[in-house]
């Protein structure tokens, strides 16, 4: 049997190292933003989960993926798994406005995001989640009745 070998300098560190060093990797306003919305994330729910996946991406998750931290050239991304579901009274969602599910906040260098508002928005996520892990389980089907006896077909009038 062959072993996948995994590459890279952040190959075998916890997710929480590896996006540590993201943002010291970013070095300028991105790697401050990401390194702040962390933190409001942190603050708004202690037990947050924090994963490394799809190829290194940060995610925060509490019973289910709450958002991811992209970072691009000119915009910090912070999509919300479910975002479509949130109430955003303070309109931080600004990004993927048009999807059935995901909802992003786009945050551009000298931007600064209403602590208070993303919080309430990762409470709020937290809460959806939630409610979908504790759903009662689904009563069995009803059984189907059974079909109704066709018709015998009518018999032709002779001419």
């Amino acid at each position: 049997m062959r072993r996948m070998k995994t590459a890279g300098p952040l190959a075998g560190k916890a997710a929480s190292e590896r996006i540590s060093q993201r943002i010291a990797e970013l070095g300028d306003w991105r790697g401050k933003t990401l390194s702040r919305m962390r933190k409001l994330i942190q603050e708004a729910d202690p037990d947050v989960l924090e994963e490394w996946k799809w190829m290194g991406t940060p995610v925060w998750s509490h019973d289910g993926i709450l958002c991811t931290g992209e970072s691009y050239k000119a915009a910090v991304k912070l999509t919300f798994a479910k975002g479509a579901f949130l109430q955003d009274p303070s309109g931080l969602f600004n990004s993927s406005l048009e999807g059935n599910l995901r909802r992003a906040i786009d945050i551009h260098e000298g931007e600064a995001v209403d602590a208070s508002a993303f919080k309430a928005l990762i409470h709020e996520a937290i809460a959806l989640n939630a409610s979908k892990k504790t759903k009662p389980a689904k009563s069995p089907a009803a059984p189907k009745k059974a079909a109704a006896p066709k018709r015998a077909a009518s018999k032709k009038l002779k001419k």
